[in-house]
């Protein structure tokens, strides 16, 4: 229940970050649930990996920036998503930078939310 939960967050935080960023367009909101399914697909499969290898490829400095390093991982694994599939069209890596940063607030907002709101 938890997953369906996160997956219906992350799909509605990527529609809002489409609805008010430019470089970042869904259709849909159906279209913005095969995405956030897409990028958490990738997030799970490579998303560790990515982040392992940029903290060893800049000597610990990555674990120490722990936030730095996942806020780039997310916004490859959103660009990636967006050469996945067509159903989200993104503009640029930066694009992808900011949409990440944005996807990371709301998610985390939204969570802080739900879990207030179920205690």
């Amino acid at each position: 229940m938890h997953i369906l939960l996160s997956w219906l967050m992350l799909s509605v935080v990527v529609w809002l970050t489409a609805m008010f960023l430019p470089g970042i367009k869904v259709k849909s909101f159906v279209d913005a649930i095969v995405v956030a399914a897409i990028f958490g697909v990738l997030n799970w499969l490579i998303g560790w990996l990515l982040f392992a290898v940029i903290g060893i490829f800049t000597l610990g400095l990555g674990f120490l920036l722990a936030f730095i390093t996942r806020w780039v991982v997310n916004a490859l694994l959103l660009h990636a998503t967006g050469k996945i599939t067509d159903r989200v069209k993104i503009d640029s890596f930066l694009s992808a930078l900011i949409g990440a940063l944005c996807i990371s607030a709301l998610g985390t907002l939204g969570e802080w939310i739900f879990k207030i709101n179920a205690a």
